[in-house]
């Protein structure tokens, strides 16, 4: 089971770093460490704290979170990958 997330990704604007993970972590009443597992895929947050993730970012929880329940990750095996995710706003 993995708890994906796009939070590095909203932390950067157009390829420019729009918010630290310092900033975000004193935002939400976390640490930076926790902020950084959290977008490594190593930490679940709370429901409390990925309400407060999410609001940051004017988001709902379903933009940011997707839960895979069929997928199961050894960690530890894991070399650094890159991922690249594509948003495009919807037309207003």
């Amino acid at each position: 089971m993995v708890l994906a997330n796009i939070v590095r990704y909203l932390r950067y604007r157009q390829g420019e770093c729009w918010m630290t993970q310092q900033e975000l972590a004193e935002r939400v009443g976390a640490s930076r460490q926790t902020i950084n597992a959290i977008e490594r895929g190593k930490h679940q947050p709370s429901l409390e704290l990925a309400f407060k993730l999410v609001g940051v970012f004017e988001k709902t929880i379903d933009e940011v979170f997707f839960y895979c329940p069929d997928v199961d990750i050894n960690h530890d095996a894991l070399k650094p990958v890159t991922i690249e995710i594509r948003w495009e706003e919807p037309d207003a």
